[in-house]
C-alpha cells in the first residue's frame, strides 16, 4: 500500500554523479526506486505493459536494511538527503523542499522500527 508516490532525485554511484530522476513510492515496508520510462507496478493496466526494462531496475530500499535518514541541506529549491543504509552504503537523493520526502521516509521507518520492536517484544 503506497503511503506517498512522487518524484525523487538520486544521485548516481558512477564517477560523474549526477542526478536522475527515479519515481518513488514509499510504502509501510520501505522506498521502491523506479525508473521514470518503467511501466508502473501491475495494479490494472488496460493494455500488457511493452518489455520495457527489466524488474531487476526495480530497486526496493527495505527498512529493515535501512539505519538512518539524514538530513544534508536546505539550498536553493532542494532539500538534500542520506539514506544510510545498515551495511553502510549511503544513497544520496534531493527533492522539492516542499515535497517533504525526508520527513515521510523518516516516519514510516520509525514506524517500520517500532512494528518490529513490538513484534520481537511480544514473541
Amino acid at each position: 500500500k503506497a503511503v506517498k508516490e512522487g518524484m525523487l532525485e538520486k544521485r548516481s554511484d558512477g564517477l560523474l554523479q549526477l542526478w536522475k530522476k527515479k519515481r518513488c513510492i514509499l510504502t509501510e515496508e520501505g522506498l521502491l526506486l523506479i525508473p521514470p520510462k518503467h511501466p508502473p507496478p501491475p495494479q490494472q493496466q488496460q493494455q500488457p505493459a511493452p518489455p520495457a526494462e527489466p524488474a531487476a531496475k526495480i530497486k526496493e530500499l527495505h527498512f529493515s536494511n535501512m539505519k538512518t535518514v539524514d538530513c544534508v541541506e536546505r539550498k536553493g529549491k532542494y532539500v538534500y538527503f542520506t539514506v544510510v543504509m545498515a551495511e553502510g552504503k549511503e544513497i544520496d537523493f534531493r527533492c522539492a523542499q516542499e515535497q517533504g520526502w525526508n520527513a515521510a521516509i523518516t516516519l514510516q521507518m520509525v514506524q517500520y522500527k517500532n512494528r518490529q520492536a513490538i513484534l520481537a517484544v511480544r514473541s
